[in-house]
């Protein structure tokens, strides 16, 4: 039964499809900015601020589909398929409360955040009204993020790359029409359009899975609650980390602004490729471990496999350094901003390779705790200390990468040390 768990062809039969839901937000954002890029650096600019907002708002829910996919995960390997569908009625029950709030309070918030992120008064503008339009998809978002969760659970990662596809597509289509009628507003309002799609396609889904109660579940709620209260400390240090860097660089000038949204999104669309791996992590690591069954070769499998998958991105991106900042603009000005922090995220990526695989394993078994608190101090002991450094020494965007390469060095040591241990591998959460 080992063997079969930690096979290749298992692993990548989940790790694909999820590389497909994984990549695909990511893409749909690199076109979003190639195609607001062409309005100007303004409009850039005010895109990367509001964007870094309204992933910072709807990623601190991460648990909505890390601590949902690791309780799902274990029903699933003891047979109960229910139970893991029923962790999705509940987890989309969170979704939608949680997201009715944040998208009040972003409508009525989202100009002082606005100027917050920006030095500029015109960027700071065009940010807000990104915000109150784009506000519409947060619950959206959590919903999807929820669906993704328990799917992963019961290990069916190819309906939700349908799922998504169904809504990216067409939001992508409308991305270039809608901006050339509305401006900045149509790259918000194709937003909604698609994740409007996404989150209808999830929730049909579930009433077609789920057999039991649809009332919401307190004590189940509870347990989910009290994991991801774990998940959403340790979110809240990663959006503390990108929004400094975002706050700090708005005030270097609005081309290393520019040109920080372009190497956010493409590092983002690196870890989530690099993530897809640690996907198949979760989902088969807490199947096993409710099962009975040992995990720590599937985390060895894995590791394995996303590290030289790591070094391969490096060497394109590393070949494509003069190329591939020039596909999101033409500013000669961003173009130079961008030049030296490349190389760090380069250098970012192989170290990634192995923290992403890691961190997949540890947040499938549960162990959030200790994730929390190596995130936390690796924000505290790393990135901070870089950010503000490059702001108090005018180190600029190179400065600010370099503290975001110091965190991911120190929780890449941190994961190494903890797996090795194998005080993760508890059978019940």
């Amino acid at each position: 039964m080992t063997e079969e768990i930690v096979s290749a062809r298992r692993i990548f039969g989940l790790a694909l499809p999820a590389l497909g839901v994984l990549a695909a937000m990511p893409l749909y954002l690199l076109l979003d900015t190639a195609v607001v890029g062409r309005l100007g650096a303004t409009a850039l600019a005010a895109l990367g601020a509001a964007a870094t907002v309204q992933s910072v708002v709807t990623t601190q829910l991460t648990f909505l589909s890390y601590g949902t996919t690791a309780r799902s995960a274990r029903f699933y390997g003891r047979g109960d398929r229910q139970a893991a569908v029923a962790e999705g009625v509940q987890a989309t029950w969170v979704a939608l409360g949680v997201g009715a709030i944040l998208m009040v309070l972003m409508w009525v918030f989202a100009g002082g955040i606005a100027r917050f992120m920006t030095g500029s008064e015109e960027v700071a503008r065009l940010a807000a009204e990104w915000l109150r339009v784009a506000a519409l998809a947060i619950p959206l978002t959590l919903v999807e993020m929820a669906g993704n969760g328990w799917m992963r659970g019961v290990q069916d990662t190819r309906k939700p790359l349908l799922f998504t596809l169904a809504g990216l597509i067409p939001g992508a289509i409308a991305v270039p029409i809608f901006v050339y009628f509305w401006g900045i507003l149509g790259s918000a309002a194709a937003t909604v359009l698609g994740m409007g799609i996404i989150a209808a396609c999830f929730l049909r889904e579930l009433h077609r899975e789920h057999e039991g109660d649809w009332r919401p579940d307190r004590g189940v709620i509870g347990k989910q609650l009290v994991l991801g209260r774990d998940l959403i400390v340790r979110s809240l240090a990663f959006q503390v980390a990108m929004l400094s860097a975002t706050a700090v660089v708005g005030r270097f000038g609005t081309a290393p602004l520019a040109a920080h949204q372009i190497m956010t999104q493409l590092w983002n669309f690196l870890t989530l490729v690099l993530d897809s791996l640690a996907i198949a992590a979760q989902t088969l690591i807490g199947a096993a471990l409710g099962a009975g069954h040992s995990a720590k070769r599937v985390g060895q499998r894995i590791l394995g496999y996303s590290a030289g998958f790591a070094v391969a991105l490096a060497v394109v991106f590393a070949v494509g350094a003069s190329l591939i900042p020039r596909i999101f603009t033409q500013d000669s000005a961003v173009l130079d901003a961008v030049t030296r922090p490349w190389w760090v995220m380069v250098a970012m990526v192989i170290a990634g390779g192995v923290l992403f695989a890691l961190d997949g394993v540890l947040l499938g078994a549960g162990d959030a705790a200790f994730l929390r608190t190596l995130t936390f101090a690796s924000v505290i002991l790393g990135y901070l200390p870089g950010v503000f450094l490059a702001y108090a020494l005018d180190w600029g965007l190179t400065g600010v990468w370099a503290g975001l390469a110091a965190f991911i060095a120190l929780r890449t040591v941190g994961v190494v040390y903890r797996f090795k241990s194998m005080k993760w591998a508890r059978k019940e959460l």
